[in-house]
């Protein structure tokens, strides 16, 4: 509810239209002349009731319902001009009632714009709020709102992916952080230092990354999905750092807690991430029966989730030289899809296995009994059974 310490025409006039009353109705409703209230909306800001006459409107503001007081918050939201004579001067809980409402209707939307890589709607919903309001200004709603917007602004720098956007990322996440302690949300917290531990990662600090997924694994103030995220993430990170048989023990066992959890999605991804290990082990046998379980059973609903799939289908496909050049075409189609959708990380990591196509080709499989590569171009590969996505 609004609390105005010192009236002006121009809260009077608001307090007048919320209450839906005309200039004669109003006078008798305070017991004014009605050249008075003629007065006080023709020069709004630039006059004042007398001091008896302020304590008159404090009463008919504060017996005002609930739908008169939002209306009352409009009107001065609408009428006001910070900076200017006409100013409000009225001191509010936070933002007004329908601007918390609107701030997490927002926010709701930022979580839907960046689940389907729509940065640019996701930044115009984002930078509505948080410059609006003063920190110290806002209430505990106030708040939670204000850290919930900055980690998704976190969220926003991360998916770009630039080497500048990682370390606004991680700006963004350390306020929200100490936004969410400083309130006693110890969930929040966690899943913030869940958010800080993919930039160590993307930024390649893969020891210190696997190691903060290995606690947040076991932390309580996660969810069980997330934690069983964080397992995963630890094979990645592990897999990335050449520990891949350990990073495929972690990753089964992450895959069997999202089977448990009935988590499907999560569960295609697990065995896309395992692919990608045994891949790199140089079990190709293994890395294409994985990627075909992550092909058959995974839904594909955003641009990140076809450039991930593509370029893991190609990265195992370019590997074997009977399938090399349907790899590196998909490795293509992801390069573009990255591009449209501006995935700056995704994008970086392609390039980098490009690079790796221009060294000279070594096939990831032996002859039985040997320790040679064997190079026979040949040779019948294991074929996956779904077709990359369009």
């Amino acid at each position: 509810m609004a609390t105005v310490h010192h009236w002006t025409g121009l809260e009077a006039k608001a307090l007048r239209l919320a209450l839906r009353l005309s200039v004669r109705a109003f006078a008798e409703h305070l017991g004014v002349g009605v050249r008075t209230i003629s007065k006080w909306e023709k020069l709004q800001g630039l006059t004042e009731p007398r001091p008896d006459t302020q304590a008159i409107l404090d009463t008919a503001l504060a017996r005002a319902n609930a739908a008169a007081h939002l209306r009352f918050e409009t009107f001065l939201s609408e009428a006001g001009h910070p900076g200017t004579e006409t100013a409000r001067r009225v001191t509010l809980a936070g933002p007004l009632a329908w601007e918390y409402e609107s701030w997490a209707d927002d926010l709701d939307r930022v979580v839907v714009a960046l689940s389907q890589q729509d940065f640019t709607f996701a930044d115009s919903l984002l930078s509505r709020w948080p410059s609006r309001f003063k920190t110290p200004d806002l209430d505990e709603k106030g708040l939670y709102l204000f850290a919930r917007s900055t980690a998704l602004l976190g969220d926003l720098k991360r998916y770009r992916g630039t080497p500048a956007g990682l370390l606004s990322a991680q700006h963004s996440y350390v306020g929200a952080r100490a936004v969410f302690t400083h309130l006693g949300i110890p969930r929040r917290v966690a899943q913030l230092d869940l958010s800080l531990a993919i930039v160590m990662e993307m930024s390649g600090e893969l020891e210190t990354a696997a190691r903060a997924y290995e606690t947040l694994a076991v932390d309580d103030r996660l969810s069980p999905r997330d934690r069983a995220s964080a397992r995963l993430w630890v094979g990645t990170a592990l897999s990335k750092d050449g520990q891949h048989e350990y990073a495929t023990r972690v990753m089964t066992a992450a895959t069997r807690d999202f089977e448990n959890l009935a988590e499907p999605d999560d569960w295609s991804v697990a065995h896309q991430k395992l692919a990608l290990a045994r891949r790199d082990a140089g079990d190709l046998t293994a890395a294409f029966r994985f990627l075909d379980v992550a092909c058959s059973t995974g839904t594909v609903r955003s641009p990140m989730q076809r450039v991930q799939l593509t370029t893991a289908q190609a990265h195992i496909l370019r590997t074997d030289p009977a399938t090399r050049d349907d790899g590196l075409r998909l490795l293509d189609e992801a390069a573009k899809i990255a591009a449209q959708s501006d995935l700056g990380h995704q994008l970086r990591s392609i390039e980098a296995i490009r690079r790796t196509c221009e060294c000279a080709f070594k096939p990831l499989h032996r002859r039985p009994g040997s320790t040679e590569w064997q190079t026979d171009a040949r040779r019948e590969s294991p074929r996956i059974s779904c077709r990359p996505p369009s």
